[in-house]
């Protein structure tokens, strides 16, 4: 029991330090994007500066609107944050620390209930901006993560388990990206939909809605919403890399894949504007919902005659 809180803590100051360097990391890329050269005054190239930077918005006073709903805006940013340090128990390791048998299904859970923060936050402030940017978030969360529940199905049916750990076992001679490659780019652009991210950053478009859902939030809350963020894009590219790159989670290539998946959804924000808010229900409804329909189809196909030529 002891040993399980240990590695349970471990793993979450592991993915805190990761955000904290990923955040660096998007500066950096970001930087040199637009012919700059991003945060390099703090210490050693800036390396510390994520950390001044925690240090600064949590030693700030918190500025609260006299007219929000006070518990509600206070406490969801630290349920956001909650959710998304949670879904990382997930994480296929085969020490059987947290080894869900119903991980996919537990992964779609977290994912739905992270929405709800986003609509609290942004109802609680009680600003037209902020909930604009719920209402948007919420209508966005329906439109793909229907066609991404379909997606993962088609993946559950290929490995007959809900479990991440067998991923690895069915990649040990060929990659699933290789099998499914449309499956790979509609996956890849559901990611970046599911964490808020250009070109799908509806629910915080700065252009739009002055910030979006988080536009009443300062010091430590402000800290904590962009903290769940980070974390939900290195979750993100870790999933991506065990369903579609081999897993392999004990091996240095692994963290290699997730670096440079982590670095795509840099880079995808300093290159792509962001999309048309309708286009993004045509494309979810229109486009990927038939798409993985057509292959869940054909993969219970396959795994029906498969299952009767073995009769």
């Amino acid at each position: 029991m002891v040993s399980g809180v240990v590695m349970m803590l471990l793993l979450i100051i592991s993915v805190l330090v990761g955000v904290a360097f990923l955040t660096l990391l998007e500066r950096k890329v970001l930087g040199y994007i637009q012919i700059r050269k991003g945060p390099n005054k703090v210490g050693f190239c800036g390396v510390p500066q994520p950390f001044c930077d925690a240090i600064k918005l949590f030693s700030k006073e918190q500025i609260y609107p006299i007219i929000s709903n006070y518990m509600i805006y206070y406490l969801s940013p630290v349920i956001s944050l909650f959710l998304s340090l949670l879904i990382w128990l997930m994480s296929p390791y085969l020490m059987n620390l947290f080894n869900f048998n119903l991980g996919l299904l537990f992964f779609l859970c977290c994912m739905s209930m992270s929405v709800y923060t986003i609509m609290i936050s942004g109802w609680s402030s009680n600003s037209n901006y902020a909930l604009l940017g719920g209402l948007r978030a919420i209508a966005q969360t329906i439109s793909y993560e229907v066609s991404m529940a379909l997606l993962l199905l088609c993946f559950i049916i290929l490995i007959n388990d809900f479990n991440l750990v067998n991923f690895e076992y069915f990649q040990k001679y060929i990659w699933f990206l290789c099998l499914t490659f449309p499956l790979m780019l509609m996956w890849l652009s559901s990611s970046l939909a599911e964490t808020n991210r250009t070109p799908f950053d509806f629910a915080e478009g700065e252009s739009e809605l002055v910030s979006g859902f988080n536009v009443e939030y300062s010091s430590g809350g402000f800290a904590l919403i962009f903290l769940a963020e980070y974390s939900s894009i290195l979750f993100m590219s870790m999933l991506f890399s065990v369903m579609f790159l081999g897993a392999g989670i004990f091996c240095l290539y692994f963290y290699i894949k997730v670096v440079m998946l982590s670095f795509i959804f840099i880079w995808v924000r300093g290159t792509l504007p962001r999309y048309r808010y309708d286009k993004l229900m045509h494309l979810a409804w229109k486009s990927y919902l038939p798409s993985t329909l057509n292959y869940l189809l054909f993969f219970v196909g396959v795994k029906v005659y498969l299952m009767m030529l073995l009769i």
